[in-house]
Protein backbone atom coordinates (compact mmCIF):
# COMPACT_ATOMS: atom_id res chain seq x y z
CA UNK A 1 0.00 0.00 0.00
CA UNK A 2 1.32 3.72 -0.91
CA UNK A 3 1.33 6.51 1.51
CA UNK A 4 2.44 9.08 2.42
CA UNK A 5 3.01 10.31 6.58
CA UNK A 6 2.28 13.85 6.81
CA UNK A 7 2.46 16.27 9.95
CA UNK A 8 0.35 19.79 10.63
CA UNK A 9 2.02 21.42 14.00
CA UNK A 10 3.62 17.97 14.95
CA UNK A 11 0.31 16.24 14.81
CA UNK A 12 1.00 13.69 12.37
CA UNK A 13 -0.92 10.98 10.08
CA UNK A 14 -0.65 8.27 7.98
CA UNK A 15 -2.14 9.03 4.58
CA UNK A 16 -4.00 7.13 2.15
CA UNK A 17 -5.53 7.89 -1.08
CA UNK A 18 -8.77 5.75 -2.20
CA UNK A 19 -10.82 6.95 -4.41
CA UNK A 20 -12.16 3.28 -5.19
CA UNK A 21 -13.53 2.91 -2.01
CA UNK A 22 -11.78 -0.30 -1.37
CA UNK A 23 -9.47 0.01 1.85
CA UNK A 24 -11.24 -0.74 5.13
CA UNK A 25 -9.56 1.08 7.74
CA UNK A 26 -9.64 -1.75 10.71
CA UNK A 27 -8.98 -1.20 14.09
CA UNK A 28 -6.01 -3.77 13.80
CA UNK A 29 -5.13 -2.23 10.79
CA UNK A 30 -5.01 1.23 12.13
CA UNK A 31 -3.12 0.42 15.39
CA UNK A 32 -0.40 -1.30 13.24
CA UNK A 33 -0.03 1.60 10.77
CA UNK A 34 0.19 4.20 13.61
CA UNK A 35 2.84 2.02 15.75
CA UNK A 36 5.79 4.18 16.68
CA UNK A 37 8.54 0.93 16.40
CA UNK A 38 6.75 -1.44 14.70
CA UNK A 39 4.51 0.10 12.05
CA UNK A 40 5.01 3.72 10.37
CA UNK A 41 3.94 6.15 13.37
CA UNK A 42 1.50 8.52 13.61
CA UNK A 43 -1.01 10.15 15.84
CA UNK A 44 -4.41 8.51 12.99
CA UNK A 45 -4.87 7.40 9.90
CA UNK A 46 -6.71 9.11 7.08
CA UNK A 47 -8.38 8.06 4.46
CA UNK A 48 -9.07 10.18 1.76
CA UNK A 49 -12.13 8.71 0.24
CA UNK A 50 -14.85 9.84 -2.46
CA UNK A 51 -17.79 11.88 -1.53
CA UNK A 52 -21.25 12.50 -3.09
CA UNK A 53 -21.38 16.11 -1.62
CA UNK A 54 -17.83 17.49 -1.66
CA UNK A 55 -14.09 16.71 -3.01
CA UNK A 56 -13.49 13.89 -0.62
CA UNK A 57 -14.52 12.21 2.10
CA UNK A 58 -11.83 11.86 5.11
CA UNK A 59 -12.43 8.75 6.77
CA UNK A 60 -10.45 9.49 9.98
CA UNK A 61 -8.85 7.14 12.69
CA UNK A 62 -7.11 7.13 15.94
CA UNK A 63 -4.14 5.55 16.55
CA UNK A 64 -6.21 3.08 19.04
CA UNK A 65 -7.99 2.05 16.12
CA UNK A 66 -11.51 4.13 17.18
CA UNK A 67 -13.03 6.36 14.44
CA UNK A 68 -13.28 10.33 15.33
CA UNK A 69 -15.68 12.81 13.94
CA UNK A 70 -13.27 15.12 12.74
CA UNK A 71 -9.65 16.53 12.57
CA UNK A 72 -8.33 19.97 12.19
CA UNK A 73 -5.12 19.20 11.95
CA UNK A 74 -5.98 16.06 9.93
CA UNK A 75 -7.76 17.93 7.19
CA UNK A 76 -5.13 20.85 6.21
CA UNK A 77 -2.65 18.15 5.83
CA UNK A 78 -5.31 16.28 3.40
CA UNK A 79 -5.87 19.35 1.33
CA UNK A 80 -2.23 19.73 0.73
CA UNK A 81 -1.65 15.73 0.07
CA UNK A 82 -4.61 15.69 -1.89
CA UNK A 83 -2.54 18.26 -4.29
CA UNK A 84 0.45 16.33 -4.24
CA UNK A 85 -1.13 13.46 -5.37
CA UNK A 86 -2.54 15.24 -7.94
CA UNK A 87 -5.86 14.48 -6.76
CA UNK A 88 -7.07 17.90 -7.13
CA UNK A 89 -5.71 21.55 -8.85
CA UNK A 90 -7.77 23.24 -6.49
CA UNK A 91 -7.42 25.80 -3.85
CA UNK A 92 -10.67 25.55 -1.79
CA UNK A 93 -12.01 22.18 -1.21
CA UNK A 94 -15.18 20.51 0.26
CA UNK A 95 -14.17 17.70 2.34
CA UNK A 96 -16.67 15.90 4.44
CA UNK A 97 -16.34 14.61 7.64
CA UNK A 98 -18.27 12.52 9.89
CA UNK A 99 -19.47 16.10 11.55
CA UNK A 100 -20.45 17.55 8.26
CA UNK A 101 -18.43 19.33 4.95
CA UNK A 102 -15.88 21.65 5.76
CA UNK A 103 -14.13 24.05 3.69
CA UNK A 104 -10.53 24.14 3.16
CA UNK A 105 -8.40 26.52 1.62
CA UNK A 106 -4.83 26.79 0.81
CA UNK A 107 -3.42 30.10 1.26
CA UNK A 108 0.30 29.48 -0.10
CA UNK A 109 2.36 27.73 3.13
CA UNK A 110 -0.60 27.86 4.98
CA UNK A 111 -3.89 26.44 4.98
CA UNK A 112 -7.50 27.71 6.77
CA UNK A 113 -9.98 25.77 7.23
CA UNK A 114 -13.37 26.74 8.55
CA UNK A 115 -14.30 24.48 11.21
CA UNK A 116 -17.74 25.25 11.83
CA UNK A 117 -19.44 26.91 15.01
CA UNK A 118 -19.19 25.41 18.22
CA UNK A 119 -21.79 23.59 20.14
CA UNK A 120 -22.59 24.48 23.78
CA UNK A 121 -25.77 22.12 23.88
CA UNK A 122 -24.81 19.39 26.40
CA UNK A 123 -27.28 16.70 24.67
CA UNK A 124 -25.59 17.47 21.31
CA UNK A 125 -21.67 17.90 22.42
CA UNK A 126 -22.89 15.14 24.55
CA UNK A 127 -21.93 15.36 28.06
CA UNK A 128 -24.59 14.25 31.15
CA UNK A 129 -24.98 16.87 33.30
CA UNK A 130 -27.75 16.98 35.89
CA UNK A 131 -29.94 20.08 35.63
CA UNK A 132 -28.32 20.81 32.51
CA UNK A 133 -28.64 24.46 31.16
CA UNK A 134 -28.12 25.89 28.17
CA UNK A 135 -24.74 24.81 27.81
CA UNK A 136 -22.05 23.20 29.93
CA UNK A 137 -19.04 26.16 29.60
CA UNK A 138 -18.92 25.44 33.62
CA UNK A 139 -19.42 21.98 33.80
CA UNK A 140 -18.06 20.82 37.54
CA UNK A 141 -16.61 17.25 36.82
CA UNK A 142 -15.97 14.91 39.97
CA UNK A 143 -13.43 12.68 40.32
CA UNK A 144 -11.97 10.41 43.58
CA UNK A 145 -13.09 13.16 45.59
CA UNK A 146 -11.75 16.15 43.78
CA UNK A 147 -14.16 18.53 41.91
CA UNK A 148 -12.35 19.94 38.16
CA UNK A 149 -14.09 23.22 36.39
CA UNK A 150 -14.20 22.73 32.60
CA UNK A 151 -15.46 24.28 29.49
CA UNK A 152 -17.42 21.83 27.62
CA UNK A 153 -17.91 22.64 24.28
CA UNK A 154 -18.28 20.21 20.50
CA UNK A 155 -15.99 21.41 17.63
CA UNK A 156 -17.73 18.64 15.62
CA UNK A 157 -16.30 15.93 18.36
CA UNK A 158 -16.66 16.46 22.15
CA UNK A 159 -13.66 18.78 24.31
CA UNK A 160 -13.76 19.65 27.74
CA UNK A 161 -11.32 22.82 28.40
CA UNK A 162 -9.44 23.30 32.23
CA UNK A 163 -7.82 26.45 32.67
CA UNK A 164 -4.00 26.54 34.37
CA UNK A 165 -1.68 29.06 35.64
CA UNK A 166 1.36 26.82 33.27
CA UNK A 167 0.35 24.63 30.68
CA UNK A 168 3.85 23.05 30.35
CA UNK A 169 3.32 21.74 34.14
CA UNK A 170 -0.18 20.81 33.71
CA UNK A 171 -1.10 17.06 34.69
CA UNK A 172 -1.64 15.83 30.91
CA UNK A 173 -0.32 12.78 31.48
CA UNK A 174 -2.19 11.72 34.50
CA UNK A 175 -5.67 13.82 34.84
CA UNK A 176 -6.00 13.91 30.88
CA UNK A 177 -6.53 10.05 30.49
CA UNK A 178 -8.98 9.78 33.45
CA UNK A 179 -11.31 12.83 32.16
CA UNK A 180 -11.24 11.34 28.58
CA UNK A 181 -13.23 8.38 30.00
CA UNK A 182 -15.21 10.30 32.94
CA UNK A 183 -18.74 9.37 32.81
CA UNK A 184 -20.00 12.56 31.98
CA UNK A 185 -19.01 12.14 28.46
CA UNK A 186 -20.47 9.06 26.76
CA UNK A 187 -18.77 9.33 23.58
CA UNK A 188 -15.50 10.38 25.71
CA UNK A 189 -13.75 13.73 24.92
CA UNK A 190 -10.75 15.74 24.40
CA UNK A 191 -9.28 17.15 27.72
CA UNK A 192 -7.37 20.58 26.56
CA UNK A 193 -5.00 22.25 29.57
CA UNK A 194 -5.05 26.15 28.39
CA UNK A 195 -3.15 28.67 30.08
CA UNK A 196 -3.69 32.39 29.13
CA UNK A 197 -0.98 34.48 28.35
CA UNK A 198 -2.11 37.92 26.84
CA UNK A 199 -5.46 39.10 24.94
CA UNK A 200 -3.78 37.50 22.04
CA UNK A 201 -2.30 33.96 22.54
CA UNK A 202 -3.09 31.10 25.09
CA UNK A 203 -0.78 28.15 25.13
CA UNK A 204 -2.18 24.88 25.36
CA UNK A 205 -1.22 21.16 26.20
CA UNK A 206 -3.95 18.03 24.76
CA UNK A 207 -4.57 14.86 26.20
CA UNK A 208 -6.57 13.92 22.39
CA UNK A 209 -9.28 10.99 23.03
CA UNK A 210 -7.93 7.93 21.21
CA UNK A 211 -4.42 8.88 20.85
CA UNK A 212 -3.20 9.93 24.24
CA UNK A 213 -0.69 13.39 24.47
CA UNK A 214 -0.18 14.58 21.26
CA UNK A 215 1.45 17.59 19.96
CA UNK A 216 -0.75 19.63 18.75
CA UNK A 217 -4.86 19.78 18.26
CA UNK A 218 -6.44 21.68 15.58
CA UNK A 219 -9.66 21.29 16.99
CA UNK A 220 -8.21 21.57 20.77
CA UNK A 221 -7.36 24.91 19.36
CA UNK A 222 -10.34 25.89 18.56
CA UNK A 223 -12.22 24.78 21.60
CA UNK A 224 -9.51 26.14 23.65
CA UNK A 225 -9.71 29.33 21.67
CA UNK A 226 -13.45 30.13 22.38
CA UNK A 227 -13.83 28.72 25.76
CA UNK A 228 -10.62 31.78 26.58
CA UNK A 229 -13.18 34.10 24.66
CA UNK A 230 -15.99 33.73 26.55
CA UNK A 231 -14.72 32.95 29.79
CA UNK A 232 -11.48 34.73 30.07
CA UNK A 233 -12.22 37.84 27.79
CA UNK A 234 -9.11 37.08 25.19
CA UNK A 235 -9.30 38.43 21.39
CA UNK A 236 -11.66 37.10 18.87
CA UNK A 237 -8.14 36.27 16.86
CA UNK A 238 -5.39 34.80 19.23
CA UNK A 239 -2.54 32.36 19.12
CA UNK A 240 -2.62 29.21 20.47
CA UNK A 241 0.45 28.09 20.92
CA UNK A 242 0.98 24.01 21.07
CA UNK A 243 3.99 22.09 21.65
CA UNK A 244 4.72 21.44 18.02
CA UNK A 245 4.25 24.78 16.89
CA UNK A 246 1.35 27.88 17.26
CA UNK A 247 -2.17 27.56 15.28
CA UNK A 248 -4.13 30.93 14.27
CA UNK A 249 -7.64 31.04 15.61
CA UNK A 250 -10.52 33.57 14.64
CA UNK A 251 -14.20 33.44 16.36
CA UNK A 252 -16.19 36.70 16.55
CA UNK A 253 -19.63 34.72 17.57
CA UNK A 254 -20.85 34.04 21.23
CA UNK A 255 -23.20 31.65 22.60
CA UNK A 256 -26.03 33.16 20.99
CA UNK A 257 -24.19 34.37 17.88
CA UNK A 258 -23.58 31.43 15.92
CA UNK A 259 -20.21 31.75 13.39
CA UNK A 260 -18.16 29.55 12.26
CA UNK A 261 -14.33 29.27 13.98
CA UNK A 262 -11.34 29.38 10.87
CA UNK A 263 -7.93 27.65 11.98
CA UNK A 264 -4.64 28.66 10.03
CA UNK A 265 -1.78 26.33 10.34
CA UNK A 266 0.92 24.56 8.02
CA UNK A 267 1.04 20.84 6.65
CA UNK A 268 3.76 19.52 5.66
CA UNK A 269 4.83 16.19 4.33
CA UNK A 270 7.19 14.14 5.93
CA UNK A 271 8.14 11.12 4.03
CA UNK A 272 6.34 8.61 1.24
CA UNK A 273 6.42 4.90 1.55
CA UNK A 274 5.15 1.81 0.68
CA UNK A 275 3.93 -0.89 3.47
CA UNK A 276 3.15 -4.37 2.93
CA UNK A 277 -0.66 -4.96 4.88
Amino acid sequence: MRFAKYQGTGNDFVMVSDLDDSLVLTPSLVRSLCDRRFGIGADGVIRVAPSSRAHFFMDYANADGSPSEMCGNGIRCLAVFARAEGLTSDDVLEVDTRSGVKTVTIEGDSVRVDIGPPVFEPSEIPVKLEGAGPDALQTKLELDEEVYEAAVLSMGNPHAVLFVEDANSAPVTTLGPRLEEHPAFPNKANIEFVAVESAGRITMRVWERGSRETLACGTGACAGAVAARLLRGTDAKVTVGLRGGDLEIEWAGSTIDERPVFMTGTAVEVFTGEIGL
